[in-house]
């Protein structure tokens, strides 16, 4: 009787443990750093989200991008965003810097060593863009985990693809998705009230912080809230 009470009793264990430790690699991706790990760049109330899709950037602060725009610094969780910006949005982004993946310290993109399709899990992209000041460095991660190692240019060239009509589309449909769980949050955790129009999901998710609209609201819910009310009318 004993025993069968000491065997489940570690069943039991063993399963609270996988249960945090799934918990907590939900909380710690690859990409991710502590906040006081990262370095942000850019300056304001939205300071810590991409600007571009909102996203919080010590999350994804090993993909991050940084770069000058009239003047000011914006600072992006992915080169997918930088693209998107400059290519897409037409803006004049000049000194790209990327996170070089072994020290966590910004560095000129266009003299760093990328890994383009490891197997680590990329951001705003299916195909991941890890990036090395050291091309030894690069070498290693792509020995390890796969992928090629190329320059910025094939990398930045690698990123367009994401912008194709298909992906395009795509995009679009999952952006509405997120919005329409957006809206439920909205409703259910948050005050009733009258918003001003939001320049971006970033501002939208710190106005929701600074405010405390929602309570300690964070993570997915707070992103698809954020977009839910950047693009509501």
């Amino acid at each position: 009787m004993l025993t069968k009470l000491f065997v489940s009793a570690v069943v039991v264990l063993s399963l609270v443990s996988s249960c945090n430790a799934k918990e907590g690699a939900k909380m710690m991706m690859y990409q991710s750093v502590p906040v006081e790990k990262a370095t942000l760049l850019q300056e304001g109330k939205s300071k810590a989200y991409c600007p571009s899709c909102g996203m919080t950037l010590p999350m994804f602060y090993k993909t991050n991008h940084a770069a000058t725009h009239e003047g000011h610094t914006k600072q992006y969780c992915s080169i997918h965003c930088a693209v998107q910006e400059k290519d897409l949005k037409k803006m004049d982004l000049k000194d790209i810097k990327v996170v070089d993946t072994s020290s966590l310290k910004f560095v000129d993109a266009a003299t760093a060593h990328y890994v383009i399709g490891s197997s680590k899990k990329g951001t705003m992209t299916m195909v991941s863009k890890y990036a090395f000041a050291d091309k030894a460095d690069a070498e290693t991660f792509a020995k390890e985990n796969g992928g090629t190692v190329s320059g910025f240019k094939e990398a930045w060239e690698a990123s367009k693809k994401d912008f194709s009509p298909a992906m395009m589309e795509k995009m679009k449909a999952k952006r509405a998705l997120m919005a329409q769980k957006g809206e439920g949050v909205y409703k259910m955790k948050c005050k009733q009230s009258e918003l001003p129009k939001f320049g971006s999901v970033a501002d939208a998710k710190s106005f929701v912080k600074e405010n405390n609209l929602c309570g300690d609201i964070k993570g997915k819910p707070l992103q698809v809230l954020g977009i839910y009310l950047f693009t509501k009318k």
